[in-house]
């Protein structure tokens, strides 16, 4: 590690997210201004001694040479993450890192893979990993008059109540690894800032040609579909399943696999209604 240190030694930050704590050391006191996006939503400046994970970028600038290839490598803690000729990769990779961290290790809050958007002051949860279509849903939802929080993460405090999570969304294309970051204020939609409680519960997955004719189930069978794409349950299974079980108890769960994500949205507002416009305005923000 002394030897790290060394090599990545010009400059430095620390910062926590969900009471999770960070530290990130460059060798190019540059990279810390192109860490601005990439640093999880809700992260604040913290200095500390100690972190919980250390990430190193050490950026190749010398000259190019013809016939050398030049790599930029990022490390967590004394590992190498990824190596890369292009110096956005490590800002995409870090920032896939990081955010996977604090989800699986976070104590102040419980995340689950899944969408979020707000609909009449309440939240939908449509649980999902990747390829799983929720990005197109969430995007769908925010199209006919939802509020953002997240495309990736259901962040739930103890209370069962779900905060924001606000990246861009990342819509894939045509079904490739590929993805198109895109903020909410494209789809017509704000981010909200204020937990709110959740209403329905969507466990769901794409599949072509699919009709839509969801089952509404019970409430622990919910929290079993949320437990699946929880990161920390495993740690602490008992805590993940007080959270959950006040989160759902009570929420509306509909199970079924679904085509075309405007079929569920119409469904939806037949039942719950068109999204309120009666907001605070201090609960919104333009994505």
């Amino acid at each position: 590690m002394k030897k790290l240190y060394r090599l990545v030694g010009a400059a430095g930050m620390s910062f926590r997210a969900f009471g999770v704590t960070v530290g990130v050391r460059v060798n190019d006191a540059r990279t810390l201004a192109c860490l601005d996006h990439s640093l999880p939503p809700g992260s604040r400046p913290h200095a500390a001694p100690r972190v919980n994970r250390l990430y190193s970028f050490y950026l190749n600038r010398r000259e190019q040479r013809r016939g050398l290839r030049q790599f930029h490598t990022l490390y967590c803690d004394h590992l190498i993450l990824h190596r890369s000729e292009n110096e956005a990769d490590l800002y995409e990779e870090f920032e896939k890192d990081v955010d996977s961290y604090v989800a699986s290790t976070s104590s102040t809050r419980l995340f689950v893979h899944a969408g979020v958007v707000a609909w009449n002051g309440r939240a939908i949860i449509i649980p999902g990993r990747s390829y799983s279509g929720k990005t197109t849903l969430v995007a769908e939802f925010l199209r006919r008059g939802g509020t953002y929080y997240s495309d990736e993460f259901a962040v739930f405090d103890r209370r069962g109540f779900v905060h924001p999570f606000s990246r861009p969304l990342g819509l894939r294309m045509n079904s490739t690894d590929k993805q198109i970051r895109k903020p909410a204020s494209e789809f017509g939609s704000a981010a909200g800032l204020l937990p709110l409680p959740v209403a329905l519960v969507i466990l769901t997955e794409y599949k072509k040609s699919a009709s839509w004719n969801p089952q509404p189930i019970s409430a622990g069978r919910g929290v079993l579909g949320l437990l699946a794409n929880s990161l920390s349950a495993r740690a602490n299974p008992k805590r993940a399943f007080e959270i959950l079980t006040r989160a759902t108890e009570k929420s509306c769960i509909l199970h079924g696999a679904r085509g075309e994500a405007k079929e569920v949205v119409r469904s939806v507002e037949k039942k719950f209604g068109i999204r309120s416009l009666c907001y605070q305005e201090n609960n919104l923000r333009l994505g």
